[in-house]
């Protein structure tokens, strides 16, 4: 019975408070489209993925990440197969070919690129920290990453090749890297995003122009961004009620069940609801800290710092957006945006970060060691 009890409730209360806050926006959507069947109604089919999630959560709980690694490798290869695969066959949704048909089911297997770059990220710098120069292991790591991000690129996902990079980025940082070396990639990594602005497609440059100035194209392509913010300055301190949002509810607010669902919560439960939701998030990202600091191997804590970068770049950019403070890219908020596959995969991620906490609790004590990454450059040094 102890042996359950050692896992971070705290971590676990965050999360399904956030799922919780998902499921009461997306009822509230389902005011103005009440039909409650499988392919139509957003709330049962979010509750129903949550259910599935919130099981495997628990089951990697007992799960011995220190094995992942032996399976790391034919991930990065079964996940390039699925990213081609939805370019050549994926069914296009606003513009992006990145979904996959199965029956009534549909999933996004850039979702599971996010999960699976962590895993194999996680394996490959703690196998090679020791046998490959700095160097090395950084442009090594740079060119596995990129397969991922060029094929993301191609549906074309900015956003979820943002989230990607950002991955890399915050894995590699820690893996003990020199200061000069952190140095010259963010001097890359900002001459890369300047340079990057003669790739972007019309509409992703139209949206950083009109994030500057949303009222150069009100009806257009500023549009989504004066709606959200809108919707959010509206809702005052207690909000309008759980589906009075007439942003939201009378259909002003676009993809207010993905993109824009911090909006609904802010208008319909004001800046308390939106508070209690930053909180939240703000709990999650300290526990995922907790056992990042906590790890007892390079594995365990790489997968940490990885999930933590994950579920920071989602949160800021989709946060940021529906303020009005960063460009409409598309990203979802982890735990509350309508999706099963963004849904899943967070809840996957959690789990693994439980089964972490959980071996360093069920193993304090005992004689044997692990080996830890010794003068780190990053977030949390050790």
């Amino acid at each position: 019975m102890r042996r359950f009890f050692d896992i971070d409730w705290l971590l676990i209360a965050s999360a399904i408070f956030l799922f919780g806050m998902s499921l009461l926006a997306l009822y509230s959507l389902s005011v103005i489209s009440p039909e409650w069947t499988w392919t139509g109604n957003f709330f049962l089919r979010q509750a129903v993925f949550g259910g599935i999630g919130i099981l495997l959560m628990f089951g990697l709980v007992f799960f011995d990440y220190r094995h992942i690694g032996k399976f790391s490798t034919p991930i990065y290869f079964a996940t390039i197969l699925f990213l081609l695969g939805a370019i050549v066959f994926g069914k296009t949704v606003r513009g992006t070919s990145g979904w996959i048909d199965i029956g009534v089911f549909q999933f996004q297997p850039v979702e599971g690129a996010k999960i699976a770059l962590i895993i194999f990220l996680a394996s490959f710098i703690a196998k090679k920290r020791s046998t490959l120069g700095e160097w090395v292991r950084i442009l090594a790591s740079l060119v596995l990453s990129s397969v991922f991000i060029f094929l993301v690129l191609r549906q074309p996902d900015l956003g979820s090749a943002l989230v990607l990079s950002g991955v890399w980025a915050g894995m590699i940082f820690v893996s003990g890297i020199r200061l000069k070396h952190v140095l010259a990639l963010c001097l890359v990594g900002v001459l890369l995003a300047f340079s990057g602005w003669f790739f972007l497609e019309d509409y992703q440059r139209s949206r950083i122009e009109t994030f500057m100035n949303p009222e150069l194209d009100p009806r257009g392509s500023g549009y989504n961004v004066l709606q959200s913010m809108t919707a959010v300055g509206s809702g005052g301190i207690f909000g309008k009620g759980v589906g009075y949002g007439s942003q939201s509810q009378l259909s002003f607010l676009p993809e207010k069940h993905t993109d824009f669902i911090v909006a609904v919560i802010a208008e319909e439960l004001g800046l308390l609801g939106f508070a209690a939701t930053l909180f939240a998030y703000g709990l999650l990202l300290y526990r995922i800290r907790r056992i990042a600091e906590s790890a007892r191997d390079n594995t365990g804590y790489l997968i940490a710092i990885g999930a933590f970068s994950y579920f920071t770049i989602q949160i800021i950019i989709n946060v940021g957006m529906n303020i009005g403070a960063l460009p409409v890219t598309g990203i979802p908020a982890p735990l509350l945006s309508y999706g099963g596959s963004s849904l899943l995969v967070s809840f996957v991620i959690i789990g693994l970060l439980l089964g972490i906490y959980h071996r360093r609790q069920t193993e304090e004590g005992k004689d044997e060691t692990y080996g830890s990454l010794p003068g780190d450059i990053g977030f949390f040094p050790k």
